[in-house]
């Protein structure tokens, strides 16, 4: 006989794991038992969650810090990463400093509560909800201590630890007034005066202040963050801890930075870092050694954006700049600069900010393109709080989620600029991929001449001396039209008459790939750099044989036949010879030159399509 299930206990449905919160196992059976009166929140549980409430990164959980901060009106924010043990078993304590305008102790003991907030929802900061603080400070450790003050020598602390909270078994759990100190403890107040584990060249570390003057030097007002023992650090060492932190809160506070805020990670000072590259006091102008060291602002437009879908909803202003990087001049700076230096490659692409408060940084394929060229513009958009939901921000402030309607205004206002800039872009890229060098015949065209007259059929008649002479002046024509960059008028010249073959490029999204002239004894071929032949097949291989040379000059045998020669001279000499084919039976029948015409447009097309559809 089956038991009835309305017969069991309340206390024998409960399936805790060994592990959860013994006190707020002991509340639950006594209000199951007891009837007793249900608190809305079950406090030894609701803190043991809030630490998986989901930041990014430890970088993200730390930002939160920051924010509230600069809320507070501080001047200064240190971040600390103090690492202690051996290889393997590190243990990494975690501080906020701020010089903020601090607590006193009836508001300190309010904001350590969970939604406890001076500020709720105002929208005109950085913060909402007074919520950031606690949670991000339990997402890195099970223990928060805040300390706190509005005069010297009077440090007002509160704890949060969640195992304490766990274990305690009334109803409601309150928290207990502040604690005052008339110092901080030593392992507080080390921070400001020892040397951090990184970085290790000492040098690069501006300490606070010493040990004896530490109590003349910090502020008389100020809030410090601590987090000890973290179990839950997005990296194992204190390095890569500092190093992440710099990267993204040189970007995230790049305005306030700019502004004069003085932050610091492991002593070390945070410069600005501007995707945008449009800042004149970033990070990228002190590393450039070229004229050029900004982008240029190619729009700047406002745009209304409900705060709502519904129909008759408000509208708030935002506004999107579209910024050009200077792609003739960068485009030629060493690699490693325009990497690690300038980070023009790190998809970056567009910049979303808040009240100044950068809350996204990436690609952003459906407003721009998953092309290459977009590592050459910035987007850069601002918002107001007042549009959180129409963006979508959380109240942990992880980045963005905007609605379609918002995504679809903007790029109705901004995507003829966008399209005309890809295609911008596209055509200097394929320009400088196609370039060869002034004044020189390609390996190409250099062979196809020299083995012409091993062809069966010449391509033109021989020439009497007033022909030559006429010629000249048609081929000075000619070569001043076929000028390549860094090439004089005489340097052309002298290129064109060596040359029998002469390979050009254009870029029209309507032509087919190539197009065969015969003019003046020379044949030309020109290679259409917007069709998919060029991005897909011609360019890469054009790549490769840069990089075929050894460091002694020899050259690689790509071939795999033992010769010198490199697929793009290969390809080229394909398409030389099916042009100066063309050119040999056009010379003879007129007629056919229609035929041939038709057969490259429909030829092209099929090719576009079997690479691209």
């Amino acid at each position: 006989m089956q038991n009835d299930p309305t017969k069991e206990s309340p206390e024998s449905l409960i399936n805790w794991s060994e592990d959860s919160p013994r006190g707020g196992k002991a509340v639950l059976n006594r209000i199951l038992k007891e009837n007793a009166t249900v608190p809305l929140f079950f406090a030894q549980t609701l803190i043991a969650s809030l630490r998986d409430v989901g930041y990014n990164h430890t970088t993200s959980a730390l930002c939160e810090h920051v924010d509230n901060a600069i809320e507070a009106g501080a001047t200064e924010v240190r971040i600390f990463f103090r690492q202690a043990g051996t290889k393997g078993g590190y243990e990494i304590d975690v501080a906020v400093f701020d010089n903020g305008r601090g607590m006193p102790p009836n508001i300190l003991k309010v904001a350590t509560a969970f939604g406890g907030s001076m500020n709720y929802n105002h929208r005109d900061g950085i913060g909402r909800f007074g919520m950031g603080m606690k949670t991000a400070a339990l997402s890195l450790s099970p223990v928060m201590e805040l300390f706190s003050w509005q005069e010297r020598e009077a440090f007002y602390s509160m704890t949060l630890d969640v195992e304490a909270i766990g274990k305690d078994r009334a109803n409601l759990a309150q928290l207990p007034d502040p604690t005052l100190h008339t110092e901080l403890p030593d392992e507080i107040a080390q921070l400001f005066t020892k040397p951090m584990s990184w970085p290790k060249d000492r040098s690069e570390q501006d300490l606070f202040s010493t040990e004896a003057e530490l109590y003349d030097e910090i502020s008389s007002h100020g809030t410090i963050v601590y987090m000890p023992a973290c179990d839950r650090l997005s990296y194992a060492k204190a390095r890569t801890l500092v190093e992440h932190a710099v990267a993204e809160m040189s970007r995230v506070y790049r305005r306030f930075i700019s502004s004069g805020l003085r932050l610091y990670v492991n002593n070390r000072r945070v410069e600005a870092f501007d995707p945008t590259y449009s800042m004149s006091d970033a990070r990228h102008t002190r590393l450039l050694d070229c004229e050029v060291r900004h982008s240029r602002l190619i729009l700047s437009r406002s745009i209304n954006i409900k705060v709502q879908e519904k129909d008759g909803s408000d509208e708030a202003p935002i506004t999107v700049k579209i910024f050009r990087l200077p792609i003739e001049e960068w485009s030629s700076l060493p690699r490693k600069v325009q990497n690690s230096d300038l980070r023009i490659f790190n998809t970056l692409t567009v910049s979303i900010l808040r009240n100044n408060r950068e809350l996204f940084a990436g690609p952003m394929p459906a407003l721009t393109t998953r092309h290459s060229v977009t590592s050459w513009y910035r987007i850069q958009i601002d918002f107001p709080g007042v549009l959180d939901e129409a963006f979508g921000v959380a109240s942990n402030k992880q980045g963005v989620r905007m609605k379609e309607y918002v995504l679809e205004a903007i790029k109705k206002e901004i995507g003829g600029e966008i399209s005309q800039l890809n295609e911008d872009i596209k055509r200097f890229q394929a320009q400088k991929a196609s370039q060869s060098v002034a004044a020189k015949p390609s390996d190409s065209e250099q062979r196809a001449g020299d083995v012409d007259h091993f062809q069966a059929k010449p391509i033109g008649p021989e020439l009497t001396p007033d022909e030559s002479a006429q010629l000249d002046a048609n081929l000075l024509g000619l070569a001043v039209t076929l000028r390549r960059d860094g090439e004089t008028d005489e340097q052309a010249f002298a290129r064109v008459k060596s040359s029998i073959y002469l390979i050009d490029t254009k870029h029209d999204e309507y032509w087919p790939f190539y197009h065969v002239e015969h003019k003046f004894g020379r044949v030309i071929l020109t290679i259409n750099t917007a069709h998919a032949f060029f991005e897909k097949l011609y360019k890469p291989l054009k790549e490769l044989s840069s990089k075929v040379s050894s460091d002694d000059g020899e050259t690689a045998d790509l071939g795999g036949d033992g010769s010198d020669m490199t697929p793009i001279v290969a390809l080229e000499l394909l398409l030389l010879s099916l042009a100066r084919s063309q050119s040999v039976l056009v010379a003879r029948d007129g007629d056919v030159s229609r035929v041939f015409d038709q057969l490259r447009r429909e030829w092209s097309e099929t090719y576009r399509i079997q690479l691209t559809a």
